[in-house]
């Protein structure tokens, strides 16, 4: 398994349609405590995971928004990988089941000596949420000509240990494991300390990834507080049209989700061919205008930490999560 209590993005690729020079096609892996969710990968993604220093052994979940080939023309590579280097975890595997057949053959696409350790979750409805071992995992529709589904994580709420209070009441050592785990334990004067006395409320960590859509309810749902959100801003707001005809995001429509959402940090990706290196800083321009918080472009083989929270950071609660 990968890097464990480690919650970084390992940027694979971040293009759209078509490749170019300098942007494979898309691919994502979120490590996140010892897990690895491998989020759309598209053509190439096996070979830009040895450039990232990441292996078949960190994925334990794929999860493919939908069936345009950009998003899923890696899963045959990604699944021989896994089958080559003979990982042993289950490794759960999320998409629309509206395109099952489409699965089935990236999964079966070549003659290989298979593995069984890949178990499928289809996705249908409204809302599914998955165990997914730290966090739960949560997949919304999105608006684009073919189902698609965005994925959320969360982590659940703990509490945060205050050392003053747990000295001025004697509480040290073994017992402070005990009192988390109990919820109450006996201090040296002979009273009962509870939990709730010597800590407070920690917020879980959260994050999002919103592929080709347009702006719907499911976006902003997805994207509601999380500290990182990773989504598509697949042209600049000079072709808005065009974005919408095709489904997709511009970049000041996504930092509109962020801003309107409370994000914490912005990751743009799926960027058009049609722009070269020069065009980048209007991306971060037109996003940075709706959203004063940080922004992050996108670029293949980076490394995005998710944001850790403090006590003056609180999830908001305008859409339901786990």
């Amino acid at each position: 398994m990968g890097l464990v209590s480690l919650r970084e993005l390992v940027v694979l690729g971040t293009s759209s349609a078509v490749p170019t020079r300098n942007r494979n096609h898309n691919g994502y892996l979120l490590l996140w405590d010892g897990q690895g969710f491998l989020f759309d990968p598209g053509e190439g993604t096996q070979r830009q995971m040895v450039h990232a220093g990441v292996s078949s052994h960190d994925i334990t979940w794929i999860c493919v928004t939908h069936f345009h080939g950009d998003h899923c023309l890696g899963v045959p590579g990604v699944v021989q990988r896994i089958a080559r280097d003979g990982v042993t975890h289950r490794v759960q595997a999320a998409f629309p089941a509206s395109g099952e057949t489409y699965w089935r053959r990236l999964r079966h696409a070549t003659v290989f000596a298979d593995t069984s350790v890949i178990v499928e979750r289809p996705v249908s409805g409204e809302l599914a949420r998955f165990d997914a071992g730290p966090v739960t995992l949560t997949a919304r529709p999105l608006s684009h000509p073919v189902e698609s589904y965005g994925y959320r994580l969360d982590e659940p709420d703990g509490r945060r240990m205050l050392p003053e209070r747990l000295r001025e009441r004697g509480i040290q050592g073994p017992r402070v494991g005990e009192l988390q785990r109990a919820g109450a334990v006996a201090a040296p004067d002979g009273t009962t300390v509870h939990l709730a006395e010597v800590s407070e409320p920690r917020p879980g960590q959260s994050a999002a990834f919103v592929m080709d859509t347009r702006l719907c309810d499911g976006v902003f749902a997805l994207a509601e507080g999380v500290d990182l959100l990773m989504i598509e801003s697949t042209f600049l707001s000079e072709e808005s049209a065009l974005a919408a005809e095709y489904g997709h995001l511009t970049a000041a429509q996504a930092g509109r989700v962020a801003a309107e959402s409370g994000v914490r940090r912005l990751v743009l990706t799926h960027i058009s061919e049609r722009y070269g290196t020069d065009d980048e800083p209007r991306f971060l321009a037109e996003a940075g205008a709706a959203f004063g918080g940080d922004v992050v472009l996108a670029r293949d083989l980076s490394r995005v930490r998710v944001p850790r929270r403090d006590r003056h950071v609180q999830r908001a609660a305008k859409y339901p999560t786990p």
